[in-house]
């Protein structure tokens, strides 16, 4: 391994990084975003809360499929389910991931950014 050049630096960010489990974790969740059938489910419910059927019609899939997908969604606490009698209805799970997609769609240019009260500056590391 190389020596560093700032050696007080490489010692911050070294004790800021997550441990091994955590990194793991947050892999599998951009694995998760990286399929494309789960990531049109996902942007679909950025419109709010959809049953099983709603969703399979709005994302043109099955609906066997889409609740495979949603089942590896909610195992992964991306999405949260409610039920009513026996209809579920999904939705993102929480602000995080509706701010993981805005700012996904909005780096590639298909939404403008969401504003998120700060979290531009706090991603950027400065004031927005």
């Amino acid at each position: 391994m190389a020596l560093p050049v700032n050696a007080d630096l490489v010692d911050s960010v070294r004790s800021r990084l997550p441990d091994g489990a955590h990194l793991a974790e947050t892999a599998d969740v951009f694995a998760l975003l990286g399929d494309p059938g789960r990531l049109t489910l996902l942007v679909a419910l950025l419109e709010g809360e959809l049953c099983v059927r709603d969703l399979a019609a709005a994302c043109g899939q099955g609906e066997s499929a889409v609740s495979h997908q949603l089942r590896l969604l909610r195992a992964h606490q991306v999405v949260t389910v409610r039920r009513a009698g026996r209809m579920a209805y999904y939705r993102l799970a929480d602000a995080h991931v509706r701010l993981l997609l805005d700012v996904a769609l909005a780096h590639i240019g298909h939404a403008p950014a969401t504003d998120h009260t700060g979290c531009a500056s706090e991603i950027s590391g400065g004031t927005s």
